[in-house]
């Protein structure tokens, strides 16, 4: 899924190039690059499927050239998850009605990617022979407010695979309060937004709770793979309802499992996020640029990767990122005050 536009790595980030397309870590490697290198091994590049905004066909048919260009599906208008998931599932449908599918974000960071392969291919097993439906949840470092949770059922794991079990709630974002609780209790994961499925299980299930979005796409299931397909998914998306797949399906279906695990996982939500996932100096700086000299700085982000040098003295706790005529300087403390600078 890469259609998301946002701020939240602004000046980097712009509604014309957002998050999952640029190069954060200053690896040579977007977001969306990393997560197709991370499949590498689970499927071949033919069987990966890119749903987008329309208007970044190109910059995802440029940074990832080895997907075939009828994988990559494109979105006239933004309607969340739900309609996202229902597209793509009847589009692999129609190529392969026995599929089993990994739906993930484009722009989360995997640091360990051969137990997040392990696991990824061990739910695959699990949903090839069941009516299930898996979410992965991450193992809780912290009480994160900015997280969904998944509650689990530990005391019965699957009788097919241990390591899978069942889910009793899905839980909002929580206060702190709340957060502080939810680590306490081992049973509560983060909610990655990754789950597994077969084609057929997530179809049926989309029939029963959302079926006004599931027909629009059921309905359009001879124009798949011809030259109609673009002018029909104009015409109908946009009557979807706007709803994500946790609303319309996983809070309410029966077969819901959450498999646990912890590969280094985070969906770098921020620059405060970044502060804490990017390799530092000893003063506690994450320093991304090749011309970056600081002084009597700590605990900054700096994420300059242009040509001009940077020079930075007595700054603690800030960010400076800059990206073509504009040059953010803010607290790390004060981030969220971002989006009021990118509107202006």
């Amino acid at each position: 899924m890469a259609g998301g536009v946002g701020s939240r790595f602004w000046p980097m980030s712009t509604p014309e190039c957002p998050k999952q397309f640029i190069d954060v870590f200053g690896t040579g490697r977007t977001f969306i690059q990393m997560t197709v290198d991370r499949f590498k091994g689970v499927v071949p590049p033919e069987n990966i499927w890119v749903v987008t905004s329309e208007k970044y066909s190109g910059i995802v048919k440029a940074q990832l050239p080895d997907i075939p260009v009828s994988n990559v599906l494109l979105e006239p208008c933004r309607r969340n998850t739900a309609p996202c998931i229902a597209y793509v599932s009847w589009r692999i449908k129609a190529k392969n009605p026995k599929a089993n599918i990994v739906v993930a974000p484009s722009d989360h960071l995997v640091t360990d990617v051969v137990e997040f392969q392990r696991v990824i291919n061990s739910a695959l097993q699990f949903v090839s022979e069941t009516d299930s439906i898996v979410t992965l949840g991450m193992k809780p470092t912290r009480p994160e407010t900015g997280y969904g949770y998944i509650e689990a059922n530990l005391q019965e794991p699957s009788l097919r695979n241990q390591e899978i079990f069942r889910v009793e709630s899905f839980k909002e974002k929580p206060d702190l309060a709340k957060a502080k609780d939810y680590i306490q209790n081992k049973a509560f994961y983060w909610n990655s937004g990754i789950f597994v499925w077969n084609v057929r299980t997530i179809i049926n299930a989309l029939r029963i709770y959302l079926p006004d979005v599931n027909d629009i796409f059921e309905n359009m299931l001879s124009v798949y793979g011809t030259d109609k397909e673009q002018e029909m998914i104009n015409s109908e998306f946009p009557k979807c309802e706007n709803i994500s797949i946790d609303y319309a399906v996983l809070e309410k279906a029966d077969e819901i499992f959450v498999f646990p695990a912890n590969f280094g996982w985070s969906d770098v939500g921020t620059w405060g996020s970044l502060h804490t996932l990017a390799e530092a100096d000893s003063a506690g700086n994450n320093v991304i640029g090749q011309n970056v000299r600081l002084y009597e700085t700590r605990n900054c982000v700096i994420h300059t990767t242009q040509e001009r040098r940077v020079v930075v003295q007595g700054l603690d706790g800030y960010i400076v990122a800059e990206k073509d005529n504009t040059l953010l300087i803010c607290k790390l403390a004060e981030e969220q005050r971002i989006k009021e600078f990118s509107a202006e």
